[in-house]
Parts: structure tokens; sequence; C-alpha cells
């Protein structure tokens, strides 16, 4: 006897089935990638200037070393003291994102991104971290020239950026307190500290304000800017308070332009 054909009809279970199991094994894949499918994501997408080393865990839940380097410029490389241990997770209509390490968070750092009115919303809640400046040196010029160091801390308060119009507007506000200020390039230690505030606006701004000011210390840093898009434009000055002027006259020359006893900062 001779065996018909199954039909479309009757192959149609079959079909989905296979498609369904598919689907899970996507899924189970998805769950379970390893941590090193970050990392290398995390590198391609910095150009190799953020690494995740000695990645741990799923792409969803690990830890590793988080690493600042200068690229193909070379130079030192710098890594975080402790381990940088992440969290990610599904929410409804975005995801959410925990960080945390234990030599710079008191409570995770989390980011949540979500469709909020019809609009994509990146909202960080309000926190306090603080984070080794020395660390900046991975990243090559100008901050290895100036080997940096001290303590930089963290504020955000009612910060998140929405997107609109082709672009992110910016809500709330956000500091960098850098604390006991010193470099290589002078014997004074410490220079000073220093606040750097970035303020957004209640209805959302695509050109937040930012601010420098002098909390303390013999190199009096000033100056405001606008962020536009991805570009900076900054303009102040730099100067050295009375008996300090020798000490602070080579770093004066490098960070800007010189112009008597003073230095002119300037980005963008």
């Amino acid at each position: 006897m001779t065996r018909q054909p199954a039909t479309p009809a009757s192959a149609s279970p079959w079909r989905w089935a296979m498609l369904g199991a598919g689907a899970g094994l996507v899924l189970v894949a998805l769950a379970w990638a390893p941590a090193r499918w970050l990392a290398g994501a995390v590198s391609q997408a910095t150009h190799g200037l953020v690494q995740l080393h000695q990645a741990r865990g799923t792409v969803w839940s690990g830890d590793a070393v988080l690493t600042l380097t200068p690229g193909a410029s070379g130079g030192e490389v710098r890594s975080l003291p402790s381990r940088l241990h992440w969290q990610a997770g599904l929410a409804w209509l975005g995801m959410t994102l925990r960080l945390s390490s234990d030599c710079c968070t008191d409570s995770p750092v989390q980011w949540r991104l979500g469709l909020e009115g019809g609009q994509l919303h990146l909202r960080l809640n309000d926190q306090t971290s603080r984070w080794p400046l020395a660390l900046l040196a991975g990243l090559g010029a100008p901050w290895n020239t100036l080997q940096a160091e001290g303590r930089l801390e963290w504020h955000s308060q009612g910060l998140h950026l929405s997107q609109a119009q082709g672009g992110w507007h910016w809500h709330g506000q956000t500091q960098l307190l850098v604390q006991d200020l010193s470099s290589r390039l002078t014997t004074l230690r410490p220079m000073g500290s220093y606040s750097i505030d970035v303020h957004g606006s209640d209805a959302g701004t695509a050109t937040p304000e930012l601010s420098l000011t002098t909390l303390a210390g013999p190199l009096r840093l000033s100056g405001q800017g606008q962020w536009a898009g991805q570009r900076l434009h900054f303009e102040g000055e730099a100067s050295a308070d009375p008996g300090a002027e020798a000490a602070l006259s080579n770093l004066l020359n490098i960070i800007g332009r010189r112009e008597g006893p003073r230095s002119r900062l300037s980005l963008g």
C-alpha cells in the first residue's frame, strides 16, 4: 500500500511543536548566557576603553573586575579595587540594572529603562557613591598626564532622561564632588576640593547646565558649561591662591591657556 504524504493540517502540530522547542531553547540560552558575552559587548561598545575582566556568572547576574584602558594609544591600565557586581531584570515595559561594588557603593546604583506615556525614560535612583579618582588615569590623556588622585563622590536626585524629538532631555540634577585632589604635576597636596553640578529641569531640557566651583584649597577652579547632544561646551579659569603660585605654575601651564596668573579652560 502506498503511504499518503502528510497533509498540511496533519503536519501543522509538528511544525508548531518545533517552533515552540526552538523558542524555548533561545530563551534558555539567553537566561544562562555567560557573563563573558556581556564583557565582549561592553568592550566592543566602548572600543576597548572599558573592560570587564575575569567575568563570572551570567549576563543577567554576575561580577567582574572593572578596568579602564587607554585603548590603542597604550599606557597604564587601572582597575576598580573591588569587583563590580551587576543584576539585570525585566520590568513592566522595560528593564532594570543594579550595580554595586564593595569599595564604592553603600547601596546599589539602580537604573530603570522603560516606556512612560509613549516616551522612553532612563531613570536613576537617588544615590550616593564614592569612586577612586585615580581610576580615570586608565583612560589615557589627559588623565594619565595629570595622574590625578583623590575621592570622587557622586550624588543624584530625581535624575532621569527622557527621549523626545530624536534626543535625550535631562530632568533632575546630579553632582560630582572631587575631594582632596592631588596630581604628580605639583608637590602641593592636596590642591583642593571641587563641586561639578549638572542641572536639568522639571520639564526636561536637551541642554542641561554645568557649573564648576571650588570648595576649598589653593588651586581655584571655576566655570560654566552646557551639554548639547553629546558635546560639552565649557568655559572657565584656574588660578592659584597667593603663596601657591610657584607650586602650581607647571600645572596651570598644562591644564589651560595661560594668561598671566590665570589659565583659561575651554572645551567644545
